[in-house]
């Protein structure tokens, strides 16, 4: 079985493959559909801009394709950016202008006033289903940068069972605790039954 991960994002990219690498799967990137270029995210929820991103690409390449989106929901800012997170300092905004802007949007709050929370969406697109899972994490944002891996918001945003950011974790513990790693098992188990129920009409 192939399936087609529907993102540009490399850091993304390895985390599915790392997440998903256990099942009888062959996982192919938008870097095997060079022709197939940003899609569009217009939706107002996590859930309809995974859906659009998992449909454009089983569209196009006739491929079952599994496709997230994540947002970062901070509670002093009344969920946003949400939605909007990688483009929150603007349509081209980098990881780092977007954590700058979220410091500067938090500048003087306590730390017990920067709660926040990663929440990731994915979905799966076949010629016969259509389905999704979700992840969540809670956690706070800092008012600096701590720790040189992941991406995005990693840098400020703390976790406090392990009293590290995301960017400080080593790639299996973050993968073990985070957003997507909790909504790509939760879509492991709904792939698992369908591997097995096809294994077994065979």
């Amino acid at each position: 079985m192939q399936i087609v991960l529907a993102t540009h994002n490399r850091g993304k990219m390895q985390e599915m493959a790392d997440i998903l690498g256990h099942l009888p799967i062959k996982l192919l990137t938008l870097e095997d559909f060079p022709e197939i270029g940003d899609i569009p995210e217009p939706g107002d929820t996590l859930k309809e801009n995974a859906f659009i991103k998992a449909e454009t690409v089983y569209r196009l390449t006739g491929l079952p394709a599994l496709a997230d989106d994540t947002g970062l929901e901070v509670d002093a800012l009344n969920g946003e950016p949400g939605v909007h997170s990688s483009r929150y300092s603007g349509e081209n905004a980098t990881f780092d202008d977007n954590c700058r802007k979220m410091l500067s949007e938090l500048d003087g709050l306590s730390l017990t006033d920067r709660t926040a929370r990663f929440r990731t969406v994915v979905a799966f697109v076949t010629a016969d289903e259509k389905t999704w899972t979700e992840g969540v994490v809670e956690g706070t944002i800092l008012d600096h940068k701590k720790g040189d891996g992941g991406f995005g918001y990693d840098p400020i945003f703390y976790y406090p069972p392990l009293q590290k950011t995301f960017a400080e974790l080593e790639k299996v513990e973050k993968n073990s605790v985070s957003h997507r790693g909790k909504a790509l098992r939760n879509f492991c188990g709904i792939l698992e039954k369908r591997i097995n129920i096809n294994s077994s009409q065979t």
